[in-house]
């Protein structure tokens, strides 16, 4: 008798899913990624370090976060507005072609030995503003390279090329600039570009199908009003902002590492490196992830898994459990956010990717700003104990609010997505 053929089940990962790896447009496209996102945060550190030779002065190394922060926020939505209406592959070219520029400059007035503090301030809003035309670019890009089933592990080896950058590129910045001076850490980064412009080179044209690119423009305007009429979409956003301007307590890291664990900056090092650890691994064994189709459920949860994890952190003052407690955020923080992308970039029209995507970067990179300052505030008004885990248990209080009010949210299946 003929035994009929079983259907294949789903293969279970444990680590990373390498599928989208192979597409050649992608794999590109990620490896060029990571060794510049490498080579931005050795250039980061150079520049605060530089900053802090020139002027001795903490507050003027502070300002260098302002003068990023602002363009980012400022030029996140145009250049997602742009990114709807021209070819996303020349934006990404020629905007990574000025950051590699901008690095260039730096390693040129490093070498005459022209340091001015404006200059490096200059470089510092233009290097964001080359930032947020190529982000929500590259991101818009990724749906169109890659079937939705991929996205989850898309966003996912994404999140390990952001948190390796972000935990190996300052080490190595400090390293360089200690071995070869200021000039050679800019000069390697504007080298590693390459590899970010090469991938943007070879990829296929990316022009907008739309109505709006014959007009030769895409409304900010419209692209929020669209956003108003998406409740799954905009919740994405609310989850993450209960997250980072709740439960954000980085700022007190310092107070906290003295009065908890009477340690002192390496404690600080090491709290900052659980968090990294945290997300590096939650991206690194992440292949379970795309087995997963109800992803605003996942959302909810991973959220709330970052804010219990806060509130917990706050309680303990054993060092190693206040860093388990730290790392577990981090892994929460990467499932939140494989999760809000792959919904963000399967449930959004293309002809409204870029602009989304430019809200997405306003928020991620906004939400922790105000968190540290809610948090710090917080903090002067009652102690940095409450300042933490009250923040960690209204970002729960908060998430539960918002299930409540979008229920649907919590239904999302990626099967069938809907915005």
């Amino acid at each position: 008798m003929t035994r009929t053929a079983e259907p294949t089940r789903p293969k279970r990962r444990i680590f990373a899913d390498l599928t989208p790896l192979a597409s050649v447009d992608y794999r590109r496209l990620w490896i060029g990624g990571t060794i510049s996102w490498v080579g931005q945060a050795m250039t980061a550190l150079a520049i605060s370090l530089q900053v802090y030779d020139i002027t001795r002065s903490s507050f003027s190394v502070g300002l260098v976060g302002l003068f990023s922060l602002v363009p980012l926020v400022v030029f996140g939505l145009y250049g997602g507005a742009i990114a709807d209406t021209v070819d996303r592959r020349k934006l990404g070219l020629y905007s990574s072609l000025g950051a590699a520029a901008l690095s260039i400059a730096l390693a040129g007035a490093a070498l005459l030995d022209y340091h001015r503090v404006w200059f490096l301030y200059a470089v510092v809003a233009l290097q964001s503003v080359c930032g947020a035309l190529t982000g929500p670019a590259r991101s818009a890009m990724i749906p169109r390279l890659l079937p939705a089933e991929q996205l989850p592990a898309a966003n996912a080896l994404n999140s390990v090329t952001m948190t390796f950058g972000t935990m190996v590129g300052p080490a190595l910045g400090g390293l360089i600039v200690a071995l070869g001076g200021y000039q050679a850490a800019y000069l390697i980064d504007a080298v590693t570009f390459s590899a970010a412009l090469y991938a943007m080179w070879r990829l296929p044209s990316m022009k907008p199908d739309r109505a709006d690119e014959a007009r030769g423009r895409a409304s900010v305007v419209d692209g929020l009003r669209f956003l108003g009429t998406r409740p799954n979409i905009r919740m994405t956003f609310f989850t993450d902002m209960a997250a980072m301007v709740l439960a954000h307590p980085k700022a007190l890291f310092p107070a906290s590492a003295v009065l908890w664990y009477g340690g002192d900056a390496k404690t600080v090092g090491l709290m900052v490196a659980a968090i990294a650890a945290g997300a590096l691994l939650g991206g690194l064994f992440s292949g379970w992830q795309g087995r997963i189709r109800r992803h605003g459920l996942a959302i909810l949860l991973s959220v709330a898994g970052w804010g219990a994890a806060m509130a917990a952190f706050g309680l303990t003052r054993n060092l190693w459990l206040g860093l388990f407690f730290l790392a577990l955020a981090g892994c929460a923080d990467t499932v939140s956010m494989v999760f809000r992308s792959t919904m963000l970039q399967a449930a959004t029209p293309d002809e409204m990717r870029g602009r989304l995507q430019g809200v997405f970067i306003v928020v991620v990179a906004g939400g922790p700003r105000l968190g540290d300052f809610l948090a710090g505030t917080a903090a002067d008004l009652t102690s940095p104990a409450v300042a933490v885990t009250g923040g960690g248990l209204a970002c729960v209080l908060v998430l539960c609010l918002l299930a409540l009010r979008w229920r649907n949210f919590a239904r999302y299946d990626a099967r069938s997505p809907q915005a």
